[in-house]
């Protein structure tokens, strides 16, 4: 067995870490105290070739490979959650739906811009009364000549009110079978288009340099040829690319646990009491030691999940284990990072603090972990 990154990803890997150290950490908390967006910083990557790693050269990608990505997302994402999870939605489910299913001409026009950076990438299924339940949603697309009528409400949606949002790709119910089902298609829904609404950036407790908003689609006209793939297998098309978001969410959840570690390593080290540095107490070591098994256990969780993608092999399972205990591990990590740092990791000043506030949606985006459990759970049982 060979846990060695080949050349190429280790090169990748240290680009993102200079950039990530260069043009992300020392801006982070600016951006988190002013709830803003850094369209810059994402056009660099761009420029980098980030912003489309998951997609084929030939629209604008560079195919690297979920590896590759992981090894990426863990330097971003020990830098700044916000600008990680952002990358996370584009990379992800706002780009895989149309790397997967769409067509040539949609991918030339769609697909081209995100893969390049020049556009960010957003995609819409949770509603206010639609969470896990992703077949429960209410949003209707009707037929009509020479397109579909969009009526409804998505929330929680990153990325779609930012200077470089190109639109939304939209999940929505299109019709019933006849055995009483729901039929559902994936739309994309361009910027400027008439009916479709944002509203005003969420509030949150974490990821506050993150664009998320509530969308709503009043009457929203859209051509026949902004429907991506097949009518009636929308909802299957987005849960086949829930894995590799479940892979990107758990490389984002390993490195918030990885600059959780790092940041009370250092504390420990250099913080005195009693006349001796905090890590000479073994209550100390003893959490810096289960903390750093933690980040090591999420990170060969993460990488194989990746590994399997990579060669073509069935990694479901893997996915959800990875993020399920990556994203758990976080929260362990980060919380008893603060407990190192006192009363100096509660205030708002210091890096720990916003790393913490963080955490807690690893845990629930892209997938409740208890979704995640019914996932491995059925996995098992069916095996």
């Amino acid at each position: 067995m060979d846990f060695e990154l080949d050349e190429e990803t280790v090169a990748l890997q240290r680009m993102c870490r200079d950039f990530a150290a260069n043009e992300i950490a020392p801006h982070a908390a600016d951006w988190s105290e002013r709830s803003h967006f850094p369209a810059e910083v994402f056009r660099k990557m761009g420029e980098l070739g980030l912003m489309g790693m998951l997609i084929d050269p030939e629209y604008g990608g560079s195919g690297a490979g979920m590896v590759a990505y992981v090894a990426a997302m863990e330097e971003i994402g020990a830098a700044d959650q916000s600008v990680a999870s952002g990358w996370n939605a584009h990379t992800t489910i706002a780009s895989l739906p149309l790397a997967t299913y769409g067509t040539h001409k949609q991918k030339q026009c769609w697909l081209v811009p995100l893969a390049t950076g020049e556009n960010i990438g957003a995609f819409g299924l949770t509603e206010p009364t639609a969470g896990s339940d992703a077949a429960s949603i209410r949003t209707k697309a009707s037929k009509v000549d020479g397109g579909w009528m969009l009526n409804g409400t998505k929330m929680f949606i990153s990325n779609a009110g930012t200077r470089m949002s190109l639109g939304v790709t939209v999940l929505a119910v299109t019709g019933t079978n006849t055995d009483g089902t729901k039929r559902y298609g994936t739309f994309f829904v361009p910027e400027g288009t008439d009916g479709y609404r944002k509203g005003e950036p969420l509030r949150k407790l974490g990821w506050h340099a993150l664009d998320t908003r509530e969308l709503v689609f009043t009457d929203c006209w859209i051509p026949d040829d902004h429907l991506i793939g097949e009518e009636g297998n929308g909802l299957r098309q987005f849960l086949q690319v829930l894995d590799p978001g479940r892979i990107s969410v758990a490389a984002l959840a390993l490195s918030l646990a990885r600059a959780a570690l790092n940041l009370a390593v250092r504390y420990s080290g250099e913080r005195q009491q009693f006349g001796k540095p905090l890590n000479g107490f073994q209550a100390v070591e003893h959490k810096l030691a289960d903390m750093a098994t933690d980040v090591e256990a999420a990170r060969w969780l993460v990488y194989r999940a990746a590994w399997l993608a990579d060669s073509g092999k069935p990694y479901s399972q893997a996915a959800a284990m990875a993020k399920l205990y990556a994203s758990e591990a976080a929260n362990r990590v980060a919380s008893q990072s603060v407990q190192i740092h006192g009363g100096y990791g509660y205030i708002r000043e210091s890096d720990i603090s916003r790393f913490y506030a963080d955490a807690k949606i690893l845990e629930i985006g892209e997938g409740t972990n208890e979704i995640q459990r019914n996932v491995i759970a059925r996995s098992l049982t069916n095996s």
